[in-house]
């Protein structure tokens, strides 16, 4: 038997044969690229998202909202977060979505006939936001 020296350490040599050799070819892809993932990311952290209370509010007042209207009311978030704003009143159609610009959640709806005391608290901005 050969031996070999390795950092100080006596250790048996012993030769590779072909069957033993490592596989050279490149792996196989598996799961999702690098590229899909971020884009993923990217776009969840770019999405509206509506609160458990929002969903109900919309329910309740009969108030839809289709893509449309979520591309732009996801524009307003954006110029909301560009100008500082954190949490804001959007004012669209005759609705009011109380949001979280920070973490792009609508946190509460209220329409027009919904308003008792037309009171926002805890808000630090507030927009009109324009249907095209």
């Amino acid at each position: 038997m050969t031996y070999r020296i390795d950092r100080r350490h006596v250790l048996p040599y012993e030769p590779i044969d072909n069957k033993q050799k490592q596989n050279t070819a490149k792996p196989e892809k598996t799961g999702t690229s690098f590229k899909e993932i971020l884009n993923n990311s990217l776009q969840e952290k770019t999405a509206i998202k509506i609160s458990n209370h929002a969903q109900q509010r919309l329910q309740q007042r009969n108030i839809q909202l289709d893509d449309k209207d979520m591309d732009i009311l996801k524009g307003a978030m954006e110029r909301a977060e560009m100008k500082g704003a954190r949490e804001s009143v959007l004012f669209y159609k005759d609705i009011a979505l109380v949001t979280s610009i920070k973490n792009r959640t609508i946190i509460t709806a209220v329409d027009s006939k919904g308003a008792e005391e037309n009171i926002f608290t805890n808000i630090d901005s507030a927009m009109i936001v324009e249907s095209k």
